[in-house]
């Protein structure tokens, strides 16, 4: 029986998320922890409330009250709300561990061969390295649940580009950007990065390019463990495994020198920035007030349509 044979027999993890602002430790009068499963069931078409302080509603056209919601929370993107998404006390440590495993895979395998490593790829090279340890079951379920499980639930309303956990990169397709760590895929994306950087000079840098599976869960779960298990405020941060379109071809770019505030709105007061729009070069994924629930990405080159 092949290991995904295996995963769909186990029971699905009890207890893998709760809804209603129910913290690590929780807090009076929140709701009861609920499943994935009874999550997904529930209503969650009421329209949008207004406890937000001062944000407004963004000026864009929206298909239902859940997706003006998104879009309002995605304003305030690093907030938690009261009924956002969050992982049970009960599963607070399963994912801390199996975070904490992905982090020591990424140190082991080395960063720019973690970036296009798919799902096998790491569940086997766990297999053969002591220092990263061989990944449990329930840690493997709790990866095929976030996999399965429909992202909209934790406000993500972006497309899913990776139908199959066992999806993966071929590095013959992949060009190793000197510098870097970073990965980009032969063909539209390799293509812009090169004139980008022959228009722009060396002022600006790759800073992420093509991600595996692997790297996606890292990042995700990283985000998820910082916000103490919630699942939505992750999302509104970064795509969950499946969902991004690094994995396809998009890729960030930054100013070199300016660091981490590369992934802020300070990258769009660069001069880069600006000499990226005017050459025509910016097509964003997730612009300001987009319609996905995901944070406003001015670094984020759209490739893939």
């Amino acid at each position: 029986m092949d290991r995904r044979a295996f995963l769909r027999i186990l029971p699905r993890v009890a207890g893998a998320v709760a809804v209603g602002g129910l913290m690590r430790g929780g807090s009076p009068g929140a709701p009861k922890p609920r499943s994935i499963d009874e999550a997904m069931a529930a209503d969650r078409t009421a329209e949008p409330t207004r406890d937000e302080g001062t944000i407004a509603a963004p000026e864009i056209d929206v298909a239902s009250p859940s997706q003006l919601r998104a879009v309002i929370k995605a304003r305030d993107f690093d907030r938690a709300y009261d009924d956002d998404l969050l992982v049970s006390e009960q599963q607070w440590d399963l994912l801390v561990r199996t975070a904490a495993r992905l982090e020591r895979a990424q140190v082991v395998v080395g960063h720019g061969n973690f970036n296009r490593m798919g799902f096998d790829e790491i569940i086997e090279f766990s297999h053969s390295y002591s220092d990263i340890g061989t990944f449990e079951v329930d840690e493997l379920a709790l990866m095929d649940e976030l996999f399965h499980a429909d992202a909209s639930r934790y406000g993500f309303l972006g497309e899913k580009v990776i139908e199959n956990l066992s999806d993966r990169l071929e590095r013959k397709d992949l060009k190793r950007i000197p510098g870097t760590g970073h990965y980009l895929l032969r063909g539209p994306s390799l293509e812009k990065y090169e004139r980008i950087t022959a228009d722009l000079g060396d002022s600006v840098l790759l800073t992420s390019g093509v991600r595996g599976l692997a790297k996606q869960y890292q990042l995700f779960l990283r985000k998820a463990v910082e916000t103490q298990g919630n699942l939505s405020q992750a999302a509104r941060s970064l795509a969950p495994p499946g969902y991004s379109f690094h994995a396809v071809g998009d890729f960030d770019i930054g100013k070199r020198g300016l660091g981490a505030a590369n992934f802020t709105e300070s990258f769009a007061e660069t001069d880069e920035f600006k000499k990226l729009i005017d050459l025509g070069y910016i097509d964003i994924r997730y612009p300001e007030a987009n319609e996905y629930g995901v944070r406003h990405e001015p670094w984020h080159i759209k490739i893939t349509t």
